[in-house]
């Protein structure tokens, strides 16, 4: 039921708000979110709404290309779900929470079932079977596709499972604060971008699957109005703890481009499959040299993505890059009928800036692609903060301190049919906004809203959000080293003060929205900047210039919470042992070997 109500205080006005009443909120609608509120309408619970930041089915997940991994052996019938968390385990460097990745890795041949059976888009091999293809650091071909546009598949597939459930959705509302005490979570607030109307969220339990954190970097795969860290930032704020977050795995292969060219500029740092790889794509330094002979002759292009991204990385580092700063990626060697087969998306987007990717080379370097890192939850996506669920790329745990290709779409349908299944099983209607939850929580945060709202400044909000990102990437990037992480720190403090001297329009206008993403980011870039600084080695995704080695001792996860008195304060764990199905898929050491492709 909607209410509208109005009230006051002795300091300023609370703006008009909208009362929703709903049992289970689900903030985020790309496959995770899509997926639990699936779970939740096929255990007959209807009293749920999702909300998606953009119109219906334009999440986020439709921008990951290559695939989705499940041991279903259609090549390989050898493979198995405890090989494919053995090969989760060890490109995490051993750093991931075992039972989560043994809970992804048994589900998924049951989920690539599901989505075959909701109409998933797969490709298929000649016999009919879901087909899969190799990918990066993977033993087996266990990784399922749609042609190189897997994610929007699978997300038409959801959605359309979703509309068949009736279930509710709200499109084009942004949530900026989750309710909660730091012990319980009573909803949530936020606004409506299209009307500019605020929204409070009265909801027995919510669910974060707003994705992940890798737009605080100026380098990036994602747009740049979707993945700034909403979901973890909102955690933190309700009280839950983050963890994992200095691991930022770079892709290998962003588009390198002449930025000065306006028909480029705007597709620098885009992802470039790494299916282009898994079918055969060859890597290139700018003297024609096939380098990565050099730092991984049996696995080559198909190893880890933290190997591949920093020889990359290093290549250019030492003069051999491109007139782009990169380096060349080249599947011309593949038939051209293949090529459009494949990977259709890829090549239809460098024919339409005249490159044909069937007859030369395109540049490609490392960009920020994906957050390892996020929120602390259990074996069922809920955090400290009871009521409060955080699952997809908002959750940490599954990948350790480097993710396998093709876990990230594996990981949503994975932990949000788990999340359903769980809060279906104790959902018991609405919160009750008692007149504590509404004095302390909802209206402090409507003012706040309402005065950062044609705030008045001297910074434009997209300059400190444009410098918030070149920070990152300039002193928390591929190569890191202490000095210039403790100066990340300190000029992000001098930036944070900027931000309350912002020019901010109107509810409706981009700097609004743009300024409620500024201030989401400064949470997660000071916990990836915390994070790496305290991590003295080098593991997985991230690499320290000044402690090369991996250090034993720093198999623990670091954990990051609001401090009694202001600040963000850490504390470290030890992580978990596998269990004994997949420590002998461990002892037996299964490897791709490159050269089976050739």
């Amino acid at each position: 039921m909607n209410h509208s109500a109005t009230t006051g205080s002795d300091r300023t006005s609370v703006p008009e708000y909208d009362i929703v009443d709903v049992s289970v909120l689900v903030i985020g609608a790309g496959a995770a979110g899509a997926r639990t509120a699936i779970e939740l309408a096929e255990r007959g619970v209807d009293d749920v709404l999702v909300l998606g930041k953009r119109g219906h089915g334009d999440a986020h997940t439709t921008w990951a290309r290559g695939g989705v991994n499940g041991a279903l052996g259609t090549h390989d019938p050898e493979d198995s779900w405890a090989i494919h968390a053995a090969d989760t385990l060890n490109e995490g460097h051993f750093l991931n929470d075992p039972d989560k990745v043994e809970t992804v890795t048994k589900q998924m041949p049951d989920r690539l079932r599901e989505l075959d059976e909701w109409g998933m888009d797969f490709s298929r091999t000649d016999d009919g079977d879901i087909d899969q293809r190799y990918f990066g650091a993977q033993s087996f071909r266990r990784t399922a596709f749609a042609g190189d546009h897997t994610g929007e598949s699978m997300l038409n597939a959801l959605v359309n499972r979703a509309q068949d459930l009736s279930v509710p959705y709200r499109e084009n509302v942004m949530i900026t604060s989750v309710l909660s005490d730091g012990e319980e979570a009573y909803g949530a607030v936020g606004f409506d971008m299209d009307t500019g109307e605020y929204v409070v969220f009265n909801a027995g339990t919510v669910v974060l699957a707003a994705g992940g954190y890798a737009a605080i970097y100026n380098r990036h795969t994602s747009r740049d109005d979707e993945n700034n860290g909403d979901g973890p930032a909102l955690a933190y704020d309700a009280g839950a703890e983050l963890m994992d977050m200095e691991f930022v795995q770079f892709h290998p292969t962003g588009m390198a481009v002449d930025e000065d060219d306006p028909e480029w500029a705007p597709w620098g740092g885009r992802l470039v499959t790494e299916a282009v790889r898994g079918e055969g794509g060859r890597l290139y330094n700018a003297e024609g040299e096939r380098f990565m002979e050099r730092y991984s002759p049996d696995q080559m292009e198909l190893d880890a993505r933290d190997v591949v991204a920093r020889a990359i990385a290093q290549e250019v580092a030492e003069g051999r890059g491109t007139e782009n700063g990169g380096v060349y990626l080249d599947i011309s060697h593949r038939d051209a009928s293949f090529i459009r087969e494949r990977l259709p998306r890829m090549y239809e987007r460098f024919q339409s800036l005249g490159v044909d990717m069937a007859s030369e080379p395109v540049e490609v370097a490392p960009t920020a692609h994906y957050g390892m890192g996020g929120v602390a939850v259990d074996e069922h996506g809920e955090t400290s903060v009871d009521g409060l669920f955080a699952i997809g790329e908002t959750m940490a745990g599954v990948h350790g301190a480097n993710r396998l290709g093709g876990n990230s779409l594996a990981e949503t349908v994975a932990f949000g049919t788990v999340a359903g299944k769980h809060i279906a099983e104790r959902v018991d209607g609405p919160s009750r906004l008692s007149d504590r939850v509404i004095g302390d929580m909802v209206e402090p945060q409507l003012r706040d809203l309402a005065s950062l709202a044609e705030q008045d400044g001297s910074h434009d909000v997209m300059e400190v959000f444009v410098d918030l990102q070149d920070l990152l990437w300039e002193h928390a990037g591929i190569l890191r080293d202490e000095e210039s992480l403790q100066t990340g720190l300190d000029e992000l403090d001098a930036l944070r003060e900027r931000t309350s001297d912002m020019d901010v329009g109107p509810v409706t206008s981009d700097s609004f929205e743009f300024a409620v993403n500024v201030g989401f980011m400064l949470w997660n870039a000071e916990a990836v900047l915390r994070g790496a600084l305290q991590r003295t080695e080098s593991r997985g995704a991230h690499y320290r210039t000044d402690h090369p080695n991996t250090d034993p001792e720093w198999q623990q996860n670091i954990y990051f919470e609001r401090a009694d008195v202001g600040g963000m304060a850490t504390h470290t764990a030890a992580v978990g042992t596998p269990s004994e199905t997949v420590q002998e898929a461990l002892d037996k050491g299964y490897e791709l070997d490159y050269h089976q492709l050739e």
